[in-house]
Formats: structure tokens, sequence, C-alpha cells
């Protein structure tokens, strides 16, 4: 599943260097909250790959926050995100199946 950078977490006076605000195309903050947990990843245009993780959803919108293990640059904002865990559904109908 694919989505966009959107923004540095920030307030008035803060920049939180590590955590970003990601658009994964969720509806509401209902369905952003299922996505926390998940992990996602960066992509360089060198190729260095910057790992993170879904932290919880950002407002009303369907937004998510990510707390990356190193801090983005500034150029990856709007750039391409990938979310990298299987939704939780499609584990259980695997395990399922196998029973």
């Amino acid at each position: 599943m694919k989505g966009i950078v959107v923004q540095f977490r920030r307030g008035r006076k803060i920049i939180h260097e590590r955590h970003y605000l990601l658009d994964l195309g969720m509806k509401d903050r209902a369905e952003a909250k299922k996505l926390a947990g998940k992990s996602v990843e960066w992509k360089s245009p060198a190729g260095k790959i910057i790992k993170g993780k879904v932290s919880d959803a950002h407002g009303n919108k369907g937004l998510v926050r990510a707390i990356f293990e190193k801090g983005l640059p500034g150029q990856a904002i709007t750039t391409e995100i990938e979310l990298k865990d299987v939704p939780s559904e499609k584990i259980t109908k695997v395990k399922e199946a196998k029973k």
C-alpha cells in the first residue's frame, strides 16, 4: 500500500524531526486508527531506505502519524511512502484456511 509524506509533525514553536504526517488514503479517523503499529518505509532517490512505524491517527480526515528511525530529509515531503505490513483481515483469513 502506498501513501504520501504530507508534513513534519509540528507545533507553533517545535518541529518533531522524526515524526511525520502521512496520507495513506484513509477516509476518516476510525480507518486510520486500524493502521497503528504497521511499519512504513521511505526510499530515497539514492536507494537508501529509512524505516518507521505508524503510531496513531492524526486528526479526523484519515491522516496518520509515523515515527522514523532517523529523520527524513526535507525533500521527502510530498514523496511516496510504502506501508509494509499486511492488513490484519488477510492474516486471520489465512490462519482460518490452514485449520
